[in-house]
């Protein structure tokens, strides 16, 4: 890669990218580009018309992911993706903006005080998207699993023993008997979702079993 004559600090949200650009040395200028679309062909441009002499990029990391990234290294020029915990804020500096914060990456990059996190390669993040399938999973499961439980309260059943959601557990449920249709419906179909969410949940968890090897 080319040694970098220009840092580019990218404020990057879902559909535009804010771009500055801090000059090399101490005193070098630093100025708003302007305002990009986040997609491949627009920074492809961006970088072919800033990057001739060698650049380096960054961006905070953030729910956009690690495409831009990508995309940046195969240019082939450097890129930073900052821990935004972790970014130095000036005393008072209360007011956000796009061109503000992309101008302050530049800077903060070219000076050598940002903080990047470990990018993972395109399998490392396949496997955290099964990941939070899991964990979605398993939110959905506690919650059908608590609106049972709310809705017995709410009856006066109060299940006798001490571990829920067992087989004995299961059994109690399945035996009660509810006086009303509309009630019986209700809960027959929280059942149903439960047990959806249990095969969900179990399907998920056996295909990390099944990669995690790899």
């Amino acid at each position: 890669m080319k040694k970098a004559t220009r840092f580019l600090g990218l404020d990057v949200h879902a559909a535009t990218i804010a771009v500055a650009v801090a000059e090399a040395g101490r005193d070098g200028e630093v100025r708003s580009v302007g305002v990009i679309a986040n997609e491949p062909g627009a920074v492809r441009r961006l970088i072919q018309k800033l990057g001739k002499n060698g650049l380096r990029a960054c961006y905070e990391a953030g729910p956009t992911g690690y495409g831009l990234y990508r995309l940046i290294k195969s240019l082939g020029h450097e890129c930073l993706v900052a821990a935004p915990s972790l970014i130095p804020k000036k005393p008072g500096e209360r007011v956000k903006t796009n061109r503000r914060d992309g101008l302050n990456l530049a800077k903060l990059l070219r000076a050598g005080e940002l903080t990047a996190v470990w990018v993972p390669d395109d399998r490392h993040e396949a496997m955290r998207d099964l990941s939070r399938a899991r964990l979605a999973a398993h939110k959905d499961l506690r919650g059908k699993r608590q609106q049972i439980i709310s809705m017995m309260l709410r009856l006066g059943r109060i299940y006798p023993g001490k571990k829920t959601w067992g087989p004995a557990h299961m059994d109690w449920l399945m035996r009660q008997k509810l006086e009303h249709r509309e009630q019986r419906i209700a809960f027959e179909e929280l059942m149903e979702a439960v047990r959806q969410e249990s095969e969900r949940v179990a399907r998920l968890e056996q295909a990390i079993r099944e990669v995690v090897p790899e």
